[in-house]
């Protein structure tokens, strides 16, 4: 028995087959009309819609056959998907050399015959195979091939209708997700930009009370406290802007991207001085399919806020990732100031601040932890952090390897 070869574009194909919401669904009867239909005009016993995922081929529709799945290894399907442009055909299985000695042949499954159309998307990925089976050698007309060929495309077309209406579904769900939370947003944003303001109209009032009774109150002063009024409102609708930037991340493609490289890229965009030191412990080879752009942006926050808020002269923040099962967790440690125990879930609040200055003197907006926690959650990952005060915090990044799941 020769095993199937796996296709060049194999983890694209697995991600698209995902996003059909189709894998482990329950009968349908548009597709067992179809197999039906297939065993009835070639006069087969057997015929099957397969979905083939990491392990095993899986059963949409099956007709003559009772078995909901089989292992990938033995299919005949996953064997046709390899040359996705034309259909496979098996005139007797009990001499080809890929199944003589294939369980399904020589057991009481008894398949001797085997005629498959891979389905492949638009975007050029086989999901799986319309297939008819016999227990005995035969050859195709032309007309049933044809036939084949054409309720294959109806299964495409079942195919895309099924993906659009999931995609609705998805986007009807994120929308009441966004207006929701953007209500939120708002509501805090309202309450916090107040403060910097009534400060600017409380200042403005007492400079012109000044003016008028001829006092010996400082202008200067009241300019300055002005100034840093204003600075602050600045520095908080700047964050807000940044933070509205953020679902547009989400919505590029995910791809295939090497880890090492990326946060090396991500480096470049900081000011790194000579009294901070990063050190990276990632394989050079090591690989992550996500939103490429929103993990950058996730690596950029923990990774500036380790250098900005460190109270440490020599400042030491070490960058490591490994992979455990389905999963890279990526850990960004500093030798910072830490976190008190009761702040450590205040600090990913919106617009929650921690009672610090970074190394100017500037307080933060609680925005950009905010910012990390949704878009980790976006991408189906989680965020944990071990802090000890005084010492430093490890923030402990989890993402699954193949992006969000279906």
């Amino acid at each position: 028995m020769i095993y199937p070869k796996i296709p060049a574009n194999e983890r694209e194909r697995l991600e698209a087959l995902k996003n059909y919401s189709l894998l482990d669904t329950a009968p349908e009867k548009e597709y067992d009309e179809i197999t039906f239909l297939a065993a009835l005009i070639c006069q087969c016993p057997i015929s099957l819609v397969s979905l083939i995922d990491e392990q095993r081929v899986w059963f949409k529709s099956h007709y003559g056959l009772n078995e909901q799945f089989a292992p990938r290894e033995m299919s005949f399907c996953a064997h046709a998907i390899t040359n996705q442009n034309q259909m496979m055909i098996v005139e007797d299985a009990r001499t080809d050399e890929r199944f003589f000695d294939n369980p399904f042949v020589t057991g009481e499954t008894n398949i001797v015959f085997y005629a498959g159309i891979p389905l492949v998307t638009s975007e050029g990925f086989a999901l799986g195979v319309l297939c008819i089976l016999d227990h005995k050698p035969r050859e195709l007309t032309k007309s049933q091939s044809e036939a084949l060929q054409f309720l294959g495309n109806q299964l495409l077309r079942l195919f895309e209708a099924r993906k659009l209406t999931f995609q609705l579904k998805q986007q009807m769900s994120s929308l009441e997700k966004q207006n929701k939370g953007l209500n939120e947003f708002a509501r805090i944003a309202a309450h916090d930009m107040k403060s910097p303001l009534n400060n600017i109209t409380q200042l403005t009032d007492l400079l012109q009370m000044a003016y008028k009774d001829g006092s010996n109150t400082d202008p200067d002063i009241s300019v300055q406290m002005i100034k840093q009024a204003s600075v602050k409102l600045t520095r908080m609708i700047d964050g807000i802007l940044e933070y509205s930037k953020n679902i547009k991340l989400l919505s590029e493609n995910k791809k295939e991207f090497n880890l090492n490289t990326s946060i090396r890229d991500v480096l470049t965009l900081l000011q790194i001085d000579n009294q901070t030191q990063i050190n990276i412990d990632i394989s050079e080879t090591l690989i992550i399919f996500t939103h490429k752009t929103a993990f950058e942006q996730i690596m950029l926050n923990l990774i500036s806020n380790a250098i900005r808020y460190s109270d440490k002269l020599q400042k030491i923040i070490n960058i490591s990732g490994h992979i455990t099962r389905d999963q890279i967790k990526i850990h960004v440690i500093d030798n910072g100031r830490g976190i008190r125990a009761e702040d450590k879930e205040k600090i990913f609040g919106l617009f929650e601040t921690y009672e610090v200055s970074d190394t100017n003197g500037i307080s933060g907006t609680g925005i950009g932890l905010a910012t990390v926690l949704w878009l980790i959650d976006e991408l189906g990952g989680s965020i944990n952090v071990h802090s000890i005060f005084g010492e430093g915090s490890d923030f402990e990044v989890c993402l699954p390897l193949q992006g969000k799941k279906s």
